[in-house]
């Protein structure tokens, strides 16, 4: 590899976030999607360089910061699209909530699939919309298993008040790239009932499984493009999530006008260095990438190694194909509140039920961290169930 993931500088005492929430406490934060690793050489030096100019005014994507997404878009989903569907965005939480607010009105569902990352649910009753969800199933036919679409239930909650859908793929928390016959029948269900498809791809560069391909929603048809939101941003993949840079991607003229018109006034513009380090990760740090997903799969081969061999009542379900986000089923804890306990031991993980999940059935860890970190980390929760005895 030509990077190196295992010497990070420390986060404990910086404005981290992760590391805030346990100031104090010996407790390894691996709870929220936020890696351990520095960024790319090639975003860090290309926000020296905008440092270095020295001046910080109201920033608007350079041709070359719009070319870096467009061709990166190009070359590794064969997605052309076109610059003027483009709208920038301050993060892709505020993406998912001007997508409620624009494409349904007070009172309106918005319908998703749990577990979810949590903004999927909260975002449409941060304005008064309605947001319905139906559970994923997990298929145990198969070994491992799969988490699938309850296509009847599905078809069943959908009603004259469900104006838009939340997909999220590659999926958080379950780590499931979709394929494309599954994508090919969502979009059909998203056209037979006329909702909107928002498209979350926001981990679509972070594909674990080489002979799974992303594929874009939007890609499928130029009809579902024609309803499709799709969001996407460096943030994840190159760790530069508090630099507030995302965008949505738009072909429908008419859906674009709506969106845009809904940030008006309320939704901040993306800052000088927001672009700076999206130019650099889309165009500089291809060969990075690669070396940070080798080293994802390292991470992820060993988790599960170590939940076969030390932890044989946890496990993962079905395959872990994408993100650095895995979710371990604990079910056989029987524990009231597992998050608290494993803070006992030493290790800060999610908690299922914000995902929509049943409380105590699953913890969600971050494996984006060095591989020391990670073994620490699994070692201590080996305590936390011995400790149950």
């Amino acid at each position: 590899m030509s990077f190196d993931f295992d010497t990070v500088p420390q986060r404990l005492g910086t404005d981290s976030q992760k590391w805030q929430k346990y100031a104090g406490r010996d407790i390894l934060p691996l709870w929220v999607a936020d890696m351990d690793f520095r960024s790319s050489p090639a975003i860090i030096a290309a926000l020296h360089e905008r440092v270095e100019h020295g001046i910080f005014g109201y920033a608007r994507p350079t041709a070359a910061t719009v070319s870096a997404v467009t061709d990166a878009l190009a070359s590794r989903y064969g997605w052309t699209i076109d610059p003027a569907w483009i709208a920038w965005l301050p993060g892709l939480v505020c993406g998912l909530n001007v997508t409620a607010q624009a494409f349904a009105q007070p009172g309106e569902e918005v319908l998703t699939l749990t577990p979810v990352y949590p903004p999927f649910m909260t975002a449409p009753k941060n304005s008064g919309r309605v947001s319905i969800t139906v559970p994923f199933v997990l298929d145990a036919t198969t070994q491992p298993g799969s988490w699938t679409i309850d296509w009847a239930a599905l078809e069943a909650a959908v009603t004259p008040q469900t104006k838009l859908f939340f997909l999220c793929n590659p999926h958080n928390p379950l780590a499931r790239v979709w394929r494309r016959d599954e994508l090919e029948k969502l979009g059909e269900f998203c056209t037979r009932h006329d909702l909107v498809l928002c498209s979350d791809e926001i981990h679509c560069d972070l594909i674990l499984d080489p002979a799974l391909p992303h594929i874009p929603a939007a890609t499928l048809s130029p009809a579902l493009a024609e309803r499709t939101v799709t969001l996407m941003a460096p943030s994840k993949t190159y760790n530069v999530p508090g630099l507030g840079t995302s965008f949505a991607i738009i072909p429908s003229p008419t859906l674009r006008a709506r969106f845009v018109r809904t940030t008006t006034g309320i939704v901040a513009e993306v800052t000088t260095l927001g672009f700076a380090a999206c130019e650099a990760a889309y165009r500089d740090s291809e060969v990075w990438r690669q070396d940070l997903l080798a080293y994802l799969r390292g991470n992820r081969d060993f988790l599960l190694d170590f939940l076969a061999r030390e932890l044989p009542g946890l496990h993962i379900a079905a395959p872990m194909e994408a993100t650095y986000l895995a979710w371990i089923n604990i079910e056989s804890l029987n524990l009231p509140d597992p998050i608290a306990h494993f803070e006992q031991h030493g290790v800060g993980l999610s908690e299922c039920a914000f995902f929509g999940a049943k409380r105590g059935s699953h913890v969600r860890i971050n494996i984006g961290c060095p591989r020391a970190t990670l073994t620490e980390a699994l070692q201590r929760m080996k305590a936390a169930v011995v400790a149950l005895g």
